[in-house]
């Protein structure tokens, strides 16, 4: 078979399949989509079976996928929400991470930037992917998912902001000042979106609803390429614009009527998780060198060495944010969920690569911890959760904590 036939065949068959495995075994163990869609990849992929190659056009699918998760990441986020407490504490444990991870970064990684960049990454939450599996487990709007949202958050977009001050090949300060740029121009069309009820543009969204035009999920995809190119030609890091895009079509839209709005919701989860995001945890998976792993000693070592990292560095730190009179078992459900990290530690490891500052072994060692976080923190999490709330150790009020305290 040709290999773009295949491809083209290939990858909605195993977005299928990763859906229908994930139902099937639901009934038994909840276990996340992304897990079918990243396994499966892999299995199909040059390291196992070869029936997809690695391609330019599949990559470029991907970091659209990528980008349209970022950007529901950005616009699922409830501000009013996660502010005050979850919020404050959220910093201050990403603060802690960031210092720790760059400093165990240079004691592992052969030279001081090439420890930025493995602490970097080890800083991250994966909250895209977090916030598909706490809706679908009931959590997104209990106390704690909105603690996890908060640590996901900043997980996110801390990151980002490291990225884009350090490692951007500009100087610190200039790099500040373009990101200081980037920042108000964002911040300016936050401001207009609030602006007003914006009555014209709600009656076209609702005129071209149920048409062809479908105005609401077309101006998405421009502002998301809009931002996505000013990150680009800014020197950014894209899904600091993705991010930025979600955040900005979440207030402008948030003045639509509720069966409008909630519709229009509905059709973007449509794409980025029905058609965009698959493609890039497949195409993780797909991209993932198992034989370089398994050939270097020094990777395969780094491998749980890592996935330890991402618990010590960024999911105790997380766990800060656990609200008032949480068990232990849901401070270590958040901690884990903390430590979930995959999108940005395969940017990070990406640009690492294509610097020459970051080696083959050492960036494949951490996208294999990030793909082991994803499978498996997730699932022990909320199993965590689950048993608290079966054994009688939360009250039945717990998740109505005040958030501010």
């Amino acid at each position: 078979m040709d290999p773009a036939v295949g491809t083209i065949v290939l990858i909605p068959l195993i977005a299928v399949a990763a859906s229908l495995l994930a139902t099937l075994v639901g009934r038994v163990a909840k276990i996340p989509l992304v897990v079918f869609e990243i396994v499966l990849g892999l299995l199909v992929g040059p390291s196992v079976l070869g029936w997809i190659p690695k391609t330019d056009a599949l990559d470029f699918l991907a970091n659209f996928g990528l980008a349209f998760l970022f950007f529901m990441a950005g616009n699922e986020i409830d501000f009013a929400a996660i502010k005050g407490r979850p919020l404050r504490r959220a910093s201050l444990g990403w603060v802690v991470s960031l210092v720790v991870g760059v400093g165990l970064g240079i004691l592992l990684a052969p030279d001081v930037i090439a420890g930025v960049y493995v602490g970097i990454a080890l800083t991250s939450t994966a909250l895209g992917t977090l916030m598909p599996v706490l809706r679908d487990a009931g959590e997104l709007h209990t106390t704690f998912g909105r603690a996890v949202t908060a640590v996901g958050a900043v997980g996110e977009f801390g990151p980002l902001l490291a990225i884009s001050l350090f490692l951007s090949g500009r100087r610190p300060l200039a790099a500040a000042l373009v990101l200081i740029g980037f920042a108000v121009i964002a911040g300016v069309a936050v401001w207009l979106a609030s602006r007003g009820a914006h009555e014209r543009f709600h009656g076209l969204v609702r005129a071209t609803l149920h048409t062809s035009g479908q105005f609401a999920v077309r101006f998405v995809v421009l502002v998301i390429a809009a931002l996505v190119g000013l990150s680009l030609a800014l020197s950014l890091d894209m899904l600091l614009g993705a991010f930025a895009a979600g955040v900005i079509c979440r207030v402008l839209l948030s003045g639509a009527k509720k069966p409008d709005a909630e519709l229009v919701e509905g059709k973007l989860e449509a794409v980025a998780f029905g058609v965009l995001v698959p493609i890039f945890f497949i195409n993780t998976g797909i991209g993932f060198d198992l034989k370089a792993l398994i050939s270097d000693p020094r990777a395969l070592l780094l491998l749980p060495i890592f996935l330890l990292l991402l618990i010590v560095i960024r999911g105790i730190p997380g766990s800060f944010a656990a609200p008032p009179g949480s068990t232990f078992r849901d401070r270590t459900a958040l901690t884990l969920l903390s430590a979930t990290g995959l999108p940005i530690i395969v940017a990070v490891t990406n640009i690492g690569l294509e610097s020459g500052d970051l080696q083959k072994g050492t960036a494949t060692a951490l996208v294999g911890a990030g793909m082991l976080s994803v499978l498996l923190f997730p699932i022990i999490a909320l199993s965590l959760r689950k048993r608290a709330s079966d054994g009688g150790l939360r009250s039945p009020d717990s998740d109505r904590v005040p958030l501010e305290g």
